[in-house]
């Protein structure tokens, strides 16, 4: 018998969304990066945060470009086959129980449901393999995550592995080169066990992470970068802005999350990411103080961060930040020297076409408009208003539409 679900477990269910996959031994930090990312909740307070027993869904859809699924998997996670039929399949396991939640609100799927490796990794995904780089040796977890790449490519080759050295913020690591150290090592054995199970070919990333800083968010933003299919052309129009109003860098941030969507193709400064990020905290801080509207009943109305909000501050090597929304808990934000920002008239005007462009990317760009190829050549077009002969072109009305990114005016 099929489950039937309410509007809101169909959403968590939606196929077409991609997955961000959290996977790796318990206690190794899945859960607690999780609430921290997405939930804001401080770094001390997952100390008390019980071990995951349930496969945990959630949404995060704060924005258009912003549309995936997490599942928090237990660390003692099998997977059990099942025929496509319906009937059970050989191997053994453990049962699904647990929650499908957003926001932790509504039913999951009931105690019994089972899940194999299709109905995992049957769609776009990311698999992220949490590993606790304080609890040596590492044999055993990086067992188990060979064998989960072995799952995950015999179903989806075109899975996204990535590797989270967890915890790098203990006495081990004081020095950076300790942490570096360990990570070298940790690759160094991924490789060594990917080779002995053929499966070379196999991409892994991996990333020092900790919730006590911004790493996570660093490492997180990477990997929602790898699900987002409208990135190349985000990058195109942030460089053709950054060109045009002569900035250094430039980002778009969720404002929720404080992950960032895209940036341009200039290097990305830690220092310059931790900064901005930071800014936006301010914003939405001050926001909540002094942004909040009020009907006539004295009853709050409306976001706090809506398309007034902006922000500028000059930092004291004559630089300055700059953010502006752009969209639905979108913000834009843009370094640059002082004396290029006495111009602030025509940096607003250029935001503003960016802010058309991706208004108009969101609704085009959701069918996903081809292939990778497809898209660099789209992004190669995109300002010279040509396209490939006969081929369609999902965004063409970017180009052709008034105050698109062909109308930016250039910073003298």
């Amino acid at each position: 018998m099929a489950l039937e679900y309410t509007d809101e477990q169909q959403m968590l269910t939606d196929l077409t969304k991609p997955r961000i996959l959290l996977m790796g031994p318990r206690r190794s930090g899945k859960t607690s990066i999780l609430r921290v990312v997405f939930q804001k909740m401080p770094p001390h307070e997952t100390l008390f945060l019980e071990s995951t027993h349930a496969v945990d869904i959630r949404l995060a859809n704060n924005n258009p470009f912003l549309q995936f699924q997490i599942w928090d998997f237990p660390g003692d996670f099998f997977f059990y086959r099942v025929s496509r039929n319906g009937g059970e399949g050989g191997g053994g396991g453990r049962e699904l129980g647990g929650s499908m939640t957003q926001e932790g609100e509504g039913e999951g799927p009931k105690e019994g449901e089972l899940l194999d490796e299709v109905g995992v990794f049957g769609v776009p995904a990311a698999l992220v393999f949490v590993l606790d780089a304080q609890d040596e040796p590492y044999h055993e977890a990086l067992t188990r995550l060979v064998d989960l790449v072995a799952r995950g490519q015999s179903v989806n080759p075109s899975l996204h592995v990535v590797v989270f050295i967890h915890k790098v913020d203990g006495d081990l690591f004081l020095s950076d080169e300790h942490k570096v150290d360990c990570q070298r090592d940790v690759q160094h054995r991924i490789a060594q066990e990917l080779r002995d199970a053929s499966l070379e070919h196999v991409e892994v990333s991996c990333f020092l992470t900790s919730i006590y800083d911004h790493s996570i968010f660093e490492a997180f933003s990477k990997i929602v970068q790898r699900l987002t299919h409208q990135l190349p052309v985000m990058e195109n129009l942030l460089n053709y802005l950054i060109s045009a109003c002569k900035m250094e860098k430039s980002f778009l941030f969720d404002v929720v999350s404080r992950l960032y969507l895209a940036t341009d193709s200039n290097p990305v400064d830690m220092q310059t990411y931790e900064m901005c990020v930071d800014m936006i905290d301010v914003v939405v801080d001050v926001s909540c103080i002094y942004g909040v509207k009020y009907d006539a009943e004295g009853e709050a109305q409306g976001p706090v961060y809506d398309s007034d909000s902006s922000s500028t501050i000059h930092l004291s090597n004559g630089m300055v930040l700059y953010l502006r929304e752009v969209d639905d808990y979108l913000a834009f934000v843009g370094l640059m020297r002082a004396e290029n920002f006495q111009k602030k008239g025509l940096i607003d005007f250029n935001i503003d076409c960016l802010k058309r462009s991706l208004g108009r990317l969101s609704s085009e760009g959701g069918s996903g408009g081809g292939g990778k190829g497809h898209v660099h050549e789209e992004k190669r077009n995109i300002m010279s208003g040509a396209s490939r002969k006969g081929t369609p072109d999902p965004y063409q009305r970017i180009r052709n539409g008034p105050a698109s990114m062909s109308d930016l005016l250039e910073i003298k």
